[in-house]
């Protein structure tokens, strides 16, 4: 009697790769390319939908080819697209920082955002917020830091500032605000503060003079009117006097000091105290310094990629087809980093094919929960890869576990997966800043989806005893819309509690929405019933190719190796296994009984 234990992989790469025929005597290279920096190893390509009916070997290609082939519809994991500038801009009243505003916006094509041009065209737009923002102004109070702060984010959430970048015009003006940008992990390039002596900022707002008719400034001393037309109707605007602008002074020098500790690292000051042309200079020097700095990321980013996409598999010449010695426990890196290539490559072939909502089951022994072990840091780093994968595509990933697994386990949730959400905080992401910047940690619901997320990756996400997950897997998927959200090694099958309401209260439901989630890469090792060893065989499936059905097999000198017995354009039943185990063919189906009897049900859990 067969027994498989389940394992499988998420995969997902731009790039399609077209296998071709087979050819007499190939054996099974996995190709030798990985997308984590610390992996050395491959995985194990796609095979033919075909069977060679005269050979008892597999034959199949020795290296994958990958051939650019983009779909239209869906998302498209773009290969280290270059980040556009986001630059925030402080300077007290009169330090030239409109000026300053234009000239940037002229000269890079940020999206200006100022949130005096914010309010007034929400509340010219009858908005809900403009209207709040409405009540505050016509009753002379200050505009709340929570609904300011929620246009600008909305502001920059649109895709004219994601595309071209954005200036944030004396936005964050306290640390609530600035606190509440970082929560969303909005952060500039670069913080330009101009600084400017008190009293020449006095003298210049002292000096300033508007035209009434044209709304244009101009100043006594500095930018005269044209004529004396224009002079004699010239007036002083109600806050240019000398006192108030000292009492403004002090408020910005206030909120200037409570924000910069948050962007300490990213503060450039500069002498404000000199003509627009050299200020700008400066400015402009500064932000073609972070320009090229991104350029040279992005091809460092793309020959890293080309380097490992076309590494010779003649490295991996002692590997056949899937690693051997899967037994043994605990795994060597090779085969750990062979599966978690296997998986990534299926996963972003996937994405690229615009599927946005995919599982991965990947129940390696180490991996297999209904085995006598399972290795949270096997999981952890799979998930890592992943998430730096996309990372390294510009996009920001949210890896998400069930809320109880944070800082342990509530009674009844599994035990093997306690801690999740701290193993995760403590793991290395490297020094590249992508964790907190494209890689953040959540948990399972709705409320943890944020605007600027673009891919969801849930870590084992499963019911327990009396805790149905399904309900807050939903909220999120819906939250989530259109953007994609990967299951890895999901276990949602219903789980009664002790008054069995979790068997009757929506349960079809429940396991309808379950059952919505498209498999994307699958690995389990076949077994005889009961036991764990020896290894019969294997069951494979990388999207978007079809199952494919292996033999273990004793090798003359004592080794083993994998051998295709047939593929399967859906996932098997245990008597099709069987048939093709016993060498039956096709259109002689017989249910198999006896010693290769197949456990009942075990392929439709």
């Amino acid at each position: 009697m067969l027994n498989y234990a389940a394992t499988s992989s998420f995969n997902c790469h731009n790039n399609r790769f077209t296998p071709p025929p087979f050819s007499s005597n190939y054996t099974l290279h996995p190709p030798s390319h990985s997308l984590s920096s610390s992996s050395s190893s491959s995985s194990s390509p796609s095979l033919s939908s075909q069977f060679h009916q005269n050979s008892p070997l597999i034959h199949v290609y020795k290296h994958t080819h990958f051939n650019p082939s983009p779909r239209t519809k869906g998302l498209k994991v773009r290969c280290s697209q270059n980040e556009p500038l986001k630059v925030m801009i402080s300077g007290a009243p009169a330090s030239g920082k409109g000026t300053q505003c234009e000239m940037i916006v002229q000269k890079f094509g940020l999206v200006h955002i100022s949130t005096g041009d914010l309010l007034r065209s929400e509340v010219a737009a009858g908005s809900e917020i403009g209207n709040q923002a409405k009540e505050y102004m016509n009753s002379g109070r200050l505009v709340p830091d929570e609904v300011v702060t929620t246009m600008v984010i909305g502001r920059l959430s649109r895709d004219d500032a994601k595309e071209k970048g954005w200036l944030l015009d004396g936005f964050p003006r306290s640390f609530a605000q600035a606190q509440s940008l970082e929560k969303m992990k909005i952060r500039p390039d670069i913080f330009v503060a101009l600084d400017v002596p008190d009293e020449i900022l006095i003298d210049r707002c002292v000096g300033r003079r508007l035209d009434p008719e044209t709304g244009k400034i101009y100043h006594i001393k500095n930018f005269p009117p044209e004529t004396e037309e224009v002079k004699a109707r010239l007036i002083t605007r109600a806050d240019d006097t000398e006192e108030k602008v000292k009492s403004r002074l002090q408020i910005y020098k206030q909120n200037v000091e409570a924000i910069l500790s948050t962007y300490s690292d990213l503060l450039k000051k500069i002498d404000g105290n000199r003509p627009k042309d050299v200020v700008f200079g400066e400015i402009n020097s500064m932000l073609l310094q972070i320009q090229k700095e991104k350029e040279t990321k992005k091809s460092e980013n793309a020959i890293k990629l080309n380097s490992q996409f076309n590494k010779s598999p003649a490295t991996k010449e002692n590997w056949r087809g899937i690693p051997t010695n899967l037994n043994n426990i605990p795994h060597s890196r090779e085969i750990r980093e062979y599966f978690y290539d296997d998986v990534l490559q299926a996963t972003q072939r996937a994405i690229n094919d615009g599927k946005t909502r995919v599982k991965v089951e990947i129940n390696i022994p180490e991996l297999n929960p209904e085995q006598d072990v399972y290795r949270i840091g096997t999981l952890m780093e799979l998930v890592r890869v992943l998430a730096l994968s996309f990372a390294d595509d510009g996009k920001r990933v949210k890896v998400s576990v069930q809320g109880s697994m944070g800082e342990g386990a509530l009674a009844g949730m599994p035990l093997q997966l306690a801690g999740t959400r701290k193993i995760l905080e403590f793991m290395d992401w490297g020094n590249d800043g992508a964790m907190g910047n494209f890689i953040n940690i959540g948990s399972i619901g709705g409320k943890e989806v944020d605007e600027v997320d673009d891919i969801f990756i849930l870590v084992a996400p499963q019911n327990a005893m009396g805790n149905c997950i399904i309900d807050d897997l939903r909220a999120m998927t819906n939250a989530a819309g259109s953007r994609p959200v990967i299951l890895i090694n999901p276990r949602l099958k219903d789980l009664p509690a002790s008054s069995g309401i979790m068997q009757t209260m929506g349960r079809e439901q429940r396991l309808e929405y379950a059952a919505s989630f498209e498999m994307c890469y699958q690995f389990r090792l076949l077994y005889y019933a009961g036991t764990q060893y020896p290894i019969m065989g294997a069951l494979r499936m990388a999207y978007p190719y079809r199952y494919e059905l292996f033999k273990r097999v004793n090798d003359a000198n004592g080794k083993e190796k994998y051998v295709i017995l047939s593929t399967f354009p859906s996932r098997p039943t245990g008597d099709e296994i069987n048939d093709a185990f016993e060498g039956r063919t096709r259109d002689k189906v017989k249910k198999s009984s006896g010693f290769w009897g197949f456990l009942s049900g075990i392929l439709s859990t």
